[in-house]
């Protein structure tokens, strides 16, 4: 960690809180020098310690003191794609189309660098000023050759491996984007409930229920994505990524466009000024203060 940049907290004045997660919050930057956003991970030094998550963590530029971590990051004005979603309630299939491809890039490219991602949800996906998706908070990912056993994800989004605990790897990412799809055009993830339990039940029994308006053709993907058996999963296969991009849904995006941002997405936030906030959720402050971290149990001091 040495080699990152260093950068100090008295350069930043941090505003509106953009996300909250289980270590922490985001909040929006400005750097008071240039007047340049960015957004600012606040972690909790405490409950990273505690639930062994030191290995996870490393950004470009950090701080820190003795009861936090901060790691400034690229500020993204579009907001998170939950809160698009919850505006919109669902999406046409076209427009979740240029969504689902993006994702399967994203994947693609991770999974060539044996790194699985492990927690695509729409709070986790965040949209730029042009309209395409950013994928954030790899505080789950990790680097895995072949399997592992860590239970992680989101309730809805988990895949059956996961829950079976009998050891997963990138297979998870595709099943993930099965949900993702299915919510995209259905409004709703496929596997809902209010009990967890239950949502882990309705997973394992692996029926799905499509609306009558789903488009059949990202119907046919989604159920070759929501597939128990690992080695009948598309993204899976032989081919890979491939069988998902050459999916009769995908059948008019040119790939290439895409990856090159050619592609005229169908959402441009709007963004009125440098630091706009208007596109993220409102999130109350936390008066609560998290505990100190002694010297001699902080493992970050030598960063």
């Amino acid at each position: 960690m040495a080699s990152k940049k260093k950068v100090a907290l008295n350069d930043y004045d941090l505003t509106t809180t953009l996300g909250t997660g289980s270590f922490g919050r985001v909040r929006l930057a400005r750097n008071k020098k240039t007047g340049e956003y960015f957004a600012m991970k606040i972690l909790k030094k405490a409950d990273i310690i505690k639930l062994k998550q030191v290995d996870h963590v490393g950004l470009k530029g950090f701080s820190q003191d003795q009861r936090y971590l901060y790691f400034l990051m690229d500020y993204i004005p579009g907001g998170e794609l939950f809160t698009y979603l919850r505006t919109e309630g669902k999406l046409s299939s076209e427009h979740a189309q240029f969504y689902a491809s993006q994702v399967c890039l994203m994947f693609e490219y991770l999974h060539s660098k044996n790194i699985i991602y492990r927690d695509l949800k729409p709070e986790n996906i965040l949209i730029d000023e042009e309209g395409y998706l950013k994928l954030t908070d790899f505080g789950f990912a990790k680097y895995c050759e072949t399997r592992t056993y860590t239970l992680c994800g989101t309730p809805e989004y988990l895949a059956p491996e996961v829950l079976l605990n009998k050891g997963h790897g990138k297979p998870v990412d595709w099943w993930t984007l099965g949900i993702l799809t299915y919510e995209m055009i259905a409004g709703i993830d496929p596997f809902n409930d209010d009990d967890p339990m239950a949502i882990y039940q309705k997973i394992l029994k692996g029926k799905i229920k499509f609306p009558r308006d789903f488009d059949k053709n990202a119907k046919s993907l989604v159920k070759h994505l929501l597939v128990a058996d690992v080695t009948k999963r598309y993204g899976c296969l032989k081919n890979g990524a491939n069988d998902i991009k050459n999916h009769r849904w995908f059948k008019n995006l040119d790939w290439y466009k895409l990856s090159q941002r050619k592609v005229p997405a169908p959402y441009i936030p709007q963004i009125s000024k440098a630091g706009d906030t208007s596109n993220f959720s409102e999130y109350p402050d936390s008066d609560t203060m998290s505990p100190e971290v002694s010297k001699k149990d902080d493992p970050f001091l030598d960063w």
